[in-house]
C-alpha cells in the first residue's frame, strides 16, 4: 500500500555534529498513481518537446520501407533505425511546397517544416519556428525555456528562431554546455541543502526594478520600437521566471543525477567520428538536463543544411558529394553519400536511445517527450523538396503511437509539424502558409 499521506517536499530531517540537516525525497512510486502514470495527485508527468536535425536526407531506394504500417521492412539505410523502431515513427513521401518562391538549397525545405511557410530569400525566416511556439505553451517554468545544441561546431547551425531576426545560438562546445547546465547555478535537486545564489537574487532584485520603468517607456514611443520593446519585455519576463525558478528549492527528481564534469575538450573538427563524438557527449547532457527538469522544449543538430561533414580517406565533404559523386551504374546510388547519411542515422538513433536509458515513472522518460526530426532535403544531389522524409519519437505521456511507417502520399511536410503541435496542447485550427497551410494531422501516429 502507498503511503499517500507523504508529500513531494517532505524532508528526512536529522542532526550532525550538532547541526540540524533536512534531506529531500526522490521521486518515490508513491508520489505517482496506482499505474505510475501521473503524479498522486492527479497532475500529469510533464511532457517534453524535441527537435533534431540532419542535412541532406537520405539514400532513398535504400532507405524508404516497402510496406507500411507496424511491420515495415528496414532496408540497408535504416538499419541503426532497428534499435529503436519501438519508440519512433518514420514519415516519407512528404513534400515542401514553395509556394512560388525559389527552392533555396538547404535551406527552402527545413523552414517550411518547421514554420509551416516558404522562404523568400536565404536571409529570411518567416517567423518563429516550431519549438519556440511549442515553449511558449509548456516552457515557462523551467530553467531554461528551450535548449538548442549542435554537434556541427559551428554556433551559425541553428534550426530555432524566436523571431524572423532572432536566431538561437546553439551550444557547440560539450564543455561549455556541461558549465551552462550543471555548472555554479545549477541547482541538484537532490542535494540535502538548498541556498539561494546571491548573485541571482542581485540580479532579480535589479531586473525587478526596471520593469516597471519599461512598460513607462512603451507609452512614449512609436508603434514599430513598441514592438521591439515588447519583444524585449518578453524575454526580460522569461528572465524573471527563471530566477524565481532558481531560488525556489527545486522538488527531488529520482532521476536526476548531475553528470561527472568533463575535464577536456573534444576535437572540434567536421571528420565524422569527431562529430560523432560530439553529438554523444552532448546528447548525453541534454538527456540529463531534461531528466533534471531544467528544460522541457530542446533541440538538437547532428549536421547543418549543408552537411560539411568529411571521412577519413575521403577528400570531399558530404555536400560536395551529393554534386559530384556519380551514380554508381551497379548500386544505382552514390555510395560515399550513403555512406554519410547511415552515420547520420546512426546518430539518430543513439538520440532516442539515450532518451530510453533513463527510467521516469512506470517507463523511461522517453514516454514523457516526443521528439521530430527532420532534414533539408529529398533527393540531395537535385535538392529536391519532394520525398522528404522525417521521424517522431516517443510517445509524448500516451498521445502518440509509435513503431510506425507511414507514407504521407506527397502530402506537406508541414503535417508533421502541426501534429506536432496539436499533440504538445497548442490549440490552433491550422497552420503553415499558402499551399502549406494544413489542417490535418497525420492521424495514423496519434493515440
Amino acid at each position: 500500500m502507498k503511503a499517500k499521506k507523504l508529500s513531494r517536499r517532505r524532508m528526512l530531517r536529522g542532526m550532525l555534529g550538532g547541526t540540524a540537516v533536512a534531506v529531500g525525497l526522490p521521486l518515490l512510486d508513491c508520489f505517482l498513481n496506482d499505474n505510475a502514470t501521473a503524479l498522486a495527485d492527479g497532475r500529469p508527468m510533464p511532457v517534453r518537446f524535441g527537435t533534431w536535425f540532419w542535412g541532406l536526407g537520405a539514400t532513398n531506394n535504400i532507405f524508404v520501407p516497402q510496406s507500411t504500417g507496424t511491420s515495415y521492412d528496414i532496408p540497408e539505410q535504416l538499419a541503426p533505425v532497428s534499435r529503436v523502431r519501438e519508440h519512433v515513427n518514420l514519415i516519407t513521401n512528404l513534400t515542401a511546397f514553395r509556394d512560388g518562391e525559389p527552392n533555396l538549397c538547404h535551406y527552402s525545405g527545413w523552414v517550411i517544416g518547421r514554420t509551416g511557410a516558404a522562404p523568400k530569400s536565404g536571409g529570411q525566416r518567416p517567423g518563429e519556428t516550431i519549438d519556440i511556439t511549442i515553449a511558449n505553451q509548456i516552457g515557462r517554468t523551467t530553467r531554461f525555456r528551450t535548449l538548442t545544441a549542435a554537434a556541427t561546431g559551428d554556433f551559425r547551425n541553428t534550426v530555432s528562431y524566436e523571431t524572423p531576426n532572432a536566431p538561437n545560438p546553439p551550444e557547440i562546445s560539450p564543455m561549455d554546455f556541461y558549465a551552462r547546465l550543471f555548472g555554479a547555478d545549477f541547482q541538484d535537486p537532490n542535494s540535502p541543502e538548498f541556498k539561494p545564489n546571491p548573485r541571482l537574487m542581485a540580479r532579480r532584485s535589479v531586473l525587478s526594478g526596471v520593469m516597471g520603468e519599461i512598460k513607462s517607456l512603451e507609452k512614449s514611443v512609436g508603434a514599430p520600437d513598441r514592438e521591439r520593446l515588447d519583444q524585449y519585455f518578453s524575454g526580460l519576463r522569461h528572465l524573471e521566471h527563471q530566477f524565481d525558478q532558481q531560488l525556489t528549492r527545486p522538488e527531488p527528481i529520482a532521476a536526476c543525477h548531475a553528470p561527472p564534469k568533463l575535464t577536456s575538450e573534444s576535437a572540434m573538427g567536421g571528420e565524422a567520428d569527431m562529430v560523432k563524438v560530439r553529438h554523444r557527449m552532448m546528447t548525453d547532457l541534454m538527456v540529463m538536463a531534461i531528466a533534471c527538469d531544467q528544460t522541457r522544449v530542446f533541440n538538437m543538430s547532428y549536421s547543418n543544411a549543408q552537411a560539411n561533414t568529411t571521412r577519413a580517406g575521403f577528400d570531399k565533404p558530404h555536400h560536395t558529394t551529393t554534386h559530384e559523386e556519380p551514380i554508381d551504374g551497379t548500386l544505382g546510388y552514390q555510395p560515399h553519400c550513403a555512406w554519410f547519411a547511415h552515420r547520420a542515422i546512426e546518430e539518430w538513433a543513439y538520440f532516442v536511445e539515450a532518451f530510453t536509458k533513463v527510467r521516469e515513472g512506470a517507463g523511461t522518460l522517453l514516454d514523457n517527450v516526443l521528439i521530430y526530426a527532420n532534414t533539408d532535403h529529398g533527393d540531395a544531389r537535385i535538392h529536391s523538396l519532394d520525398k522528404l522524409v522525417a521521424f517522431t519519437a516517443g510517445r509524448g505521456g500516451g498521445r502518440v503511437k509509435t513503431g510506425l511507417h507511414v507514407n504521407a502520399q506527397a502530402t506537406g511536410v508541414s503535417r508533421v509539424g502541426y501534429t506536432m503541435l496539436r499533440t504538445m496542447g497548442v490549440d490552433v485550427p491550422t497552420w503553415g502558409s499558402k499551399s502549406n497551410m494544413t489542417s490535418s494531422p497525420l492521424s495514423e501516429i496519434l493515440v
